[in-house]
């Protein structure tokens, strides 16, 4: 046969496409062709793979025309993971190996001159995209294998050489080959930063009952924060506590966080699905591309997509870069990033729960009561500090809350303990599973992702309900984008009072939420 076609993956940020490595051998001038836009990674693969097949004493089509397609051909295609697929293809078209397992087969691997397989980066979210184009049969480098089996549904040989390969394709007994080595890139230092956060707990904070029922509607729903206050009133004491009562991922989430940890070759070798929400927060002096993503040559996720399903705290938000805070209003809103770079566009996914801070005033210490007000902050200074709080990403912030130091107070023998994380914790796990009951079947998880029609047309607000927030939006207390976020919150509330549609009473929360007003005591008794 002097035709055959093997397959592959190519990656475009998180988005994988299935490649058809085509290959013709047949008379005319002697070479070797490849097309399809490869780039010079591919392109070397015609040494890599010439040699490793001279090397297993098999033979490489040397005195033929040799022309290797990448289809589809207008899709730009790079990695060095389409060296396997290129060798099987050049022996399969030149009878060396049976073609019966190569349409239901995808190959993954790097060819050393030996022969051996050597591990690639990014492996979880190739075979992912494998599996959702209906492939069933995976080759990786053996390192790879406990990696790509994470992906339900998907048969896995993990093999450590070219002799290997073509052994298993010959369906013969594959001999023994050296251990392949480890990603040079595998993380070599770890500190207590790690695991910091899971030691700590809510019942390490006393008092602060509005911020905590803030947390947990945040949390319940998906709603991003904003948290305000003067310095030390423990504002980032909260954002790091927020991950703690989530509920852990499912299985579908845990893919997706995984895989971005592949993307961004920081999944060890023997690292398993990450069950656990993420949490990044980033300086205020970090880059757009590190903030974002992107960056030279290949497009890597940025923080904010690292903690996809997680947490992102923005401390001192207004002191981020300005090109950073308006690249902030997609992620906002869609859950998701787009990075297109000439040719290139990459989309990444970052539905995370935004944490937003920042201090009343570039020096942090302004007070409203002149007794106490230490701000040494000009006229200017402070008004440049408050125009990025009043910026286009605010106004995509569900709850906004002021943290006000509180002054310790003894603590009675009757007076109840604050609820530490885990009590917390389980009933905003019985909130979002009334939510997945709710929208079973439909693309989005938690109330703070349903679009706004559907959520006027299927989910309406009781007609008193309704009523408060029109009011609010004619007294020009809420806008219209506003209105929608009130509607969310109501929802999530009724989700953790496990009432079947909101009361007025949630409706009135949800409202003081949104505007940053200060709660009643029956308001918090109402939604805990």
């Amino acid at each position: 046969m002097s035709c055959a076609t093997a397959r592959t993956i190519t990656l475009a940020g998180a988005l994988g496409h299935l490649v058809d490595v085509e290959v013709d051998v047949s008379q005319g001038l002697v070479g070797t062709n490849l097309v399809g836009r490869p780039d010079a990674a591919i392109n070397d693969a015609r040494e890599r793979c010439r040699t490793a097949i001279h090397n297993i004493k098999l033979t490489w089509p040397a005195t033929r025309r040799v022309t290797i397609l990448l289809s589809p051909a207008d899709l730009p295609k790079r990695g060095s993971q389409f060296d396997l697929a290129i060798a099987v293809g050049i022996l399969a078209a030149t009878g060396q190996v049976p073609t019966r397992l190569l349409e239901e087969t995808v190959f993954l691997g790097e060819l050393g001159l030996t022969g051996q397989l050597r591990p690639l980066p990014a492996a979880l979210p190739m075979v992912m995209a494998a599996a959702r184009s209906g492939v069933r049969r995976v080759v990786v480098p053996q390192p790879q294998m406990a990696e790509a089996s994470l992906v339900p549904g998907v048969e896995v040989f993990g093999l450590r050489s070219l002799d290997q390969v073509v052994a298993w394709l010959r369906d013969q007994v594959v001999p023994d080959a050296a251990p392949v080595a480890t990603q040079a890139g595998a993380r070599l230092l770890r500190w207590r930063g790690d695991d910091r956060l899971a030691h700590l707990d809510l019942a390490d904070l006393d008092g602060m009952a509005e911020e905590r029922l803030a947390l947990e509607v945040a949390a319940a729903g998906g709603h991003h924060l904003l948290l305000t206050g003067p310095k030390g009133a423990g504002k980032t004491s909260l954002a790091e506590r927020l991950p703690g009562i989530l509920p852990d991922l499912t299985v579908d989430e845990s893919l997706e966080v995984t895989a971005i940890r592949a993307l961004e070759r920081t999944l060890g070798p023997d690292a398993g699905l990450v069950t656990r929400p993420p949490y990044s927060a980033p300086h205020h002096r970090a880059s757009l591309a590190s903030v974002i993503g992107g960056g030279s040559g290949v497009a890597r996720p940025g923080e904010i997509s690292k903690a996809h399903c997680g947490v992102v705290m923005l401390d001192e938000f207004p002191l981020f870069a300005r090109d950073v805070l308006d690249a902030l209003r997609q992620p906002l809103e869609s859950g998701e990033v787009t990075i297109a770079r000439g040719e290139e566009v990459a989309t990444f996914p970052a539905q995370a729960l935004f944490v937003l801070a920042c201090n009343p005033c570039a020096c942090g210490n302004f007070a409203a009561s002149v007794a106490v007000d230490r701000c040494v902050c000009d006229a200017r200074t402070r008004r440049e500090y408050h125009r990025r709080l009043a910026g286009p990403a605010i106004d995509r912030i569900d709850i906004s809350r002021e943290v006000r130091p509180e002054a310790p107070t003894p603590r009675g023998p009757i007076d109840p303990l604050p609820e530490d994380s885990a009590t917390v914790r389980a009933r905003v796990a019985a909130a979002r599973a009334r939510q997945a009951v709710r929208f079973d079947g439909m693309p989005w998880r938690l109330n703070a992702h349903v679009p706004a029609a559907r959520l006027r047309d299927t989910w309406p607000l009781p007609d008193s309900g309704r009523a408060l927030i029109e009011a609010a939006v004619h007294n020009a207390s809420l806008t219209r984008r506003g209105m929608i976020r009130v509607h969310r919150l109501a929802w999530t509330l009724a989700d953790l009072a496990a009432r079947p549609v909101p009361i007025d009473a949630d409706v009135q929360v949800a409202l003081r939420l949104r505007t940053g007003e200060r709660l009643d005591s029956w308001m918090i008794r109402t939604a805990s």
